[in-house]
């Protein structure tokens, strides 16, 4: 949810698989199944996050909450991928993505940290047409950390050849991204789409739209030297 819309396609997506698979009994309605999607989603993510499971264990185990089924890998994997297909028929980008990475193409270096795979977030940006707009792409299966931990912000650094205050981090979750990346020694930026009532961490700047980056970078007199190209 920062330059990708996961939050609409993972809604929309789920929505055509429900179509698609039939209701599961457990649920009333299908807005009360992707309600319950999303719960499950986020407490099998930070699971995967604390290191508790790994990328593939945490995905079948959300398919076996939401079905409430004891099914085998195979079976879990089956429905998943099922999932993946009306998902990534979804996939876009905000309006905001392309015009803000344009805007500052010429002053600034673009780098990826996520908390996923790197083949699907490789997969994804090249599908979304963007990934030559990034010099890396780092992800939290193949660094064996992840955020919030400092450890995978300063893999970034590295990747950069880059010193933590030499970096902003811009991110859709205030404690996961902004928080972590300032406690790395990054500038940590908050990306609120959605304008939820409470507070930005300590030390840490907001914005409601990605277009509101380039003047944030220019009002902290932040940058680095581009050596990207």
């Amino acid at each position: 949810d920062t330059i990708f819309d996961y939050a609409g396609a993972d809604t929309a997506g789920m929505h055509a698989h429900l179509l698609a698979e039939g209701l599961p009994a457990r649920y009333v309605t299908a807005e009360h199944a992707l309600a319950r999607w999303k719960v499950i989603t986020e407490h099998h993510w930070a699971r995967f996050g604390a290191g508790e499971v790994d990328f593939h264990t945490q995905r079948r185990d959300r398919v076996r909450d939401f079905l409430d089924a004891d099914l085998d890998d195979t079976e879990a994997d089956a429905w998943f991928e099922r999932h993946r297909g009306h998902y990534e028929a979804a996939w876009s980008l905000f309006p905001d993505t392309v015009p803000t990475l344009d805007a500052l193409a010429g002053s600034y270096r673009h780098a990826v940290l996520s908390n996923s795979a790197a083949v699907h977030q490789e997969r994804k940006l090249r599908s979304l047409g963007v990934r030559d707009r990034f010099e890396v792409v780092l992800c939290a299966v193949e660094l064996g950390v992840s955020k919030p931990a400092a450890e995978a912000f300063h893999a970034a650094c590295a990747a950069l050849a880059l010193e933590p205050a030499e970096i902003a981090y811009v991110g859709d979750q205030p404690e996961i991204d902004a928080r972590g990346a300032r406690d790395a020694g990054m500038l940590g930026i908050w990306l609120d789409r959605t304008g939820v009532d409470r507070p930005a961490p300590t030390g840490v700047h907001r914005i409601t739209s990605l277009a509101e980056l380039p003047a944030l970078l220019a009002d902290t007199r932040f940058g680095a030297p581009s050596t990207f190209g």
